[in-house]
């Protein structure tokens, strides 16, 4: 792929970002994930790729644009997959909280999974642990071969995990084990991230969405860490749809070369709202705003922050608009 479709994919997330920051903490997810939808598909049509959403919105009849199997692009580059998410976080942003992000991977096409809207157990890892745990093995297990692994006690280690009523059991095995938690309200693709950066975190383990679990597996990738997953469908239609989508055994352990292939990934996001890793949009004097974002690419795994400031000339008013 181009490096400069990178960039390119850039500015679409800043946008995006843009556009949803104007809804942090007024209680409406719906329109925020609409504005951050509407900026990208707006502008996606102008990168020079042939590109194709994998994993979008939904499927075409549950949603009108950024649909599975959209093309986008302008047909003049590379043949690519395209994992979006407008919003990852819509009600962080309705909520006023932490580690929402605007987010698009890239991929030969191909190579990216396509991961139906449900449940995947994960396991995410950094370099030091990639390719030497299993999402097999019982919690207990992975904290001692981990521990081992990293030459680091129990009592040092931090693992991550979405703070959900499903979690229960795991994550009273984890305090039982007597490793650092690290609770999250929201933020399934950051946190799985955590583990492959300079953070106290040191596994993130849990289920959570899937289209989230491609979008992580695709920075991990340009990280050197590992995501694994298994796909939970909840009912038979949910199975059905898994062997719709290509996988002829609903819930076989998928590794990376199964969620985003061999060849060479791009992984960019803006923060919406701060966390850990980035920023959130910061409204400026002058009518301008700065935005954080990070450019990922797994060729020589490169990771570039990029700070923008944007002159908002003009959109006041829109903005206006749109919250009445």
């Amino acid at each position: 792929m181009e490096r400069h479709i990178a960039l390119e994919l850039a500015r679409i997330t800043e946008a995006a970002a843009l556009d949803a920051a104007c809804w942090t903490g007024r209680g409406d997810k719906h329109s925020a994930d609409e504005a951050a939808t509407v900026a990208i598909r707006s502008l996606i049509s102008s990168v020079d790729m042939d590109g194709t959403v994998v994993i979008g919105e939904g499927e075409m009849d549950e949603a009108p644009m950024l649909y599975i199997g959209e093309k986008v692009g302008n047909r003049r580059g590379p043949k690519v997959d395209i994992a979006v998410d407008p919003l990852e976080g819509t009600e962080t942003v309705a909520n006023g909280l932490n580690n929402a992000i605007s987010v698009i991977a890239a991929a030969p096409q191909g190579h990216l999974l396509h991961a139906p809207d449900i449940y995947m157990a994960k396991l995410a890892v950094g370099p030091a642990l990639a390719g030497r745990l299993s999402l097999d093995d019982p919690i207990e297990i992975t904290l001692a071969q981990a521990s081992d692994i990293l030459s680091k006690p129990l009592s040092e280690m931090t693992v991550s995990i979405l703070d959900r009523e499903r979690h229960r059991d795991m994550i009273s095995a984890l305090r039982q084990a007597g490793v650092r938690i690290k609770l999250l309200s929201h933020g399934d693709v950051m946190g799985a991230i955590e583990a492959a950066v300079e953070s106290e975190v040191d596994l993130y383990v849990g289920s959570g969405g899937a289209p989230e679990g491609v979008l992580a597996a695709a920075a991990l990738r340009c990280l050197g860490g590992e995501m694994q997953g298994r796909l939970l469908p909840g009912n038979p239609e949910e199975a059905e749809r898994c062997r719709r989508m290509g996988l002829s055994d609903p819930q076989q352990l998928l590794g990376m070369d199964e969620m985003v292939g061999r060849g060479s990934v791009l992984f960019v996001a803006t923060g919406v709202t701060s966390g850990d890793l980035l920023s959130g949009v910061r409204y400026l004097p002058n009518n301008t705003a700065e935005t954080h974002s990070v450019i990922m690419h797994s060729l020589n795994r490169t990771v570039s922050y990029l700070r923008t400031i944007h002159h908002l000339a003009g959109a006041a008013d829109h903005i206006t608009e749109a919250a009445i």
